[in-house]
């Protein structure tokens, strides 16, 4: 008759402990690279034209907020509410696009046409005129194309088709043309912002290209 070996109780625990050891190294082996093949990428703006138009729409609406907090009239304070919803709401657009939430980029200063930037080939019309006109878009004649080389971007808010704007004042009319889909828009001046036009929601869905937030060749003609 053949004897079965029998194993001492100290030896039975050395292989139950290296069995648990060698399943749970390999279960956790296995889920930090289950976790690490799942995580989301995040994009910036420099990755993405959707979060490039996301930041700069997060960058103006902070630049009007910190305008009204230096200098602030009664109706500053409203304003600021307004525009910090605004926010939030494209901080949610950030998120929900995969962009870095929270990240901001101011759209473009007031045009200095003494000092231009190497603006694009289709961007150079008007040069002339603007130069012309070293004050500020404000007093440009109708039907002139003033901003060169700005790009625009949405302010998030709702509403009849709008726009705000850093130069021109609240009834002034201003035509965007978004020169990569021929599709144009004439819009009031409602409001101040941190750009030369800010759109609305209404107004940018009129001329956006689909799934983008910004209008990178963009044509603005002041027309009243």
């Amino acid at each position: 008759m053949s004897r079965r070996r029998t194993l001492g109780p100290k030896k039975k625990l050395a292989l139950l402990v290296s069995a648990v050891t060698v399943a749970g190294g390999g279960a956790f082996v296995m889920a930090s690279t289950s976790n690490a093949s799942q995580a989301p990428t995040t994009k910036s703006a420099a990755d993405s034209t959707v979060c490039q138009g996301l930041a700069t729409a997060l960058g103006n609406n902070q630049k009007f907020i910190e305008g009204q907090r230096a200098n602030p009239d009664a109706q500053s304070e409203a304003r600021i509410a307004n525009r910090e919803a605004v926010v939030a709401q494209i901080e949610l657009q950030q998120k929900a696009s995969g962009c870095t939430v929270g990240e901001s980029a101011q759209d473009s200063q007031p045009v200095q046409p003494a000092q231009p930037q190497q603006p694009a080939p289709d961007e150079q019309a008007g040069g002339d005129d603007a130069a012309q006109n070293p004050g500020g878009g404000g007093a440009a004649a109708s039907g002139e194309q003033v901003c060169n080389g700005s790009t625009v971007t949405l302010s998030g808010e709702d509403g009849a088709p709008a726009a705000s704007s850093n130069q021109f004042p609240a009834g002034t009319k201003l035509k965007v043309t978004n020169l990569d889909n021929d599709k144009s828009t004439t819009v009031e001046v409602t409001g101040v912002s941190g750009s030369c036009a800010l759109l609305n929601n209404a107004a940018f869905e009129q001329v956006r290209e689909p799934g983008k937030f910004l209008i990178r060749r963009a044509l603005i003609e002041k027309v009243g």
